[in-house]
């Protein structure tokens, strides 16, 4: 399946095809286009537009809380995976949105210069889906921890 989203890809239109691509679609292919381009392309191209205000996959508001495009693919495929969840976390306030996670502004920093080396949108989400996988994998080890510690009642 083809999805398609605005070019210049930092953090969540990273994030979010990590996300399609590890979870939803594993056959996946990105279009990165102009942001006045997106909907026709998507409509062109019969592609998913995603992280561009008017399509379904954008931020929204729930309960007075924030969420970014990479919340909106967990809850439209009803992904359940308690450290892709953490992650969500992350993903949010790097994208912009208020938490807590520190880990943010490391993942903010390293899209941001990943951007910067990247000749293009495809490149940089090469580079970039090992920077997710290693923060998954870190997410799997926080949620691993944090059951331990409430199982072990500290």
């Amino acid at each position: 399946m083809k999805w398609v989203t605005r070019e210049k890809a930092r953090v969540d239109r990273i994030a979010c095809p990590w996300l399609i691509q590890k979870f939803v679609d594993p056959d996946a292919v990105f279009l990165y286009v102009p942001k006045d381009k997106v909907m026709d392309v998507a409509h062109r191209e019969g592609a998913t537009p995603f992280d561009i205000p008017g399509a379904e996959l954008f931020h929204f508001e729930e309960d007075g809380r924030q969420f970014v495009s990479f919340d909106a693919v967990i809850k439209k495929y009803k992904l359940k995976d308690p450290a892709l969840l953490e992650l969500a976390k992350i993903v949010r306030v790097a994208d912009g949105g208020s938490g807590s996670e520190v880990e943010a502004a490391g993942l903010e920093a390293a899209a941001t210069g990943f951007r910067m080396l990247a000749k293009d949108d495809l490149e940089n989400q090469r580079l970039q889906f090992p920077l997710y996988d290693a923060l998954y994998a870190y997410c799997k080890w926080k949620v691993e921890e944090k059951g331990k510690l409430e199982h072990t009642g500290h």
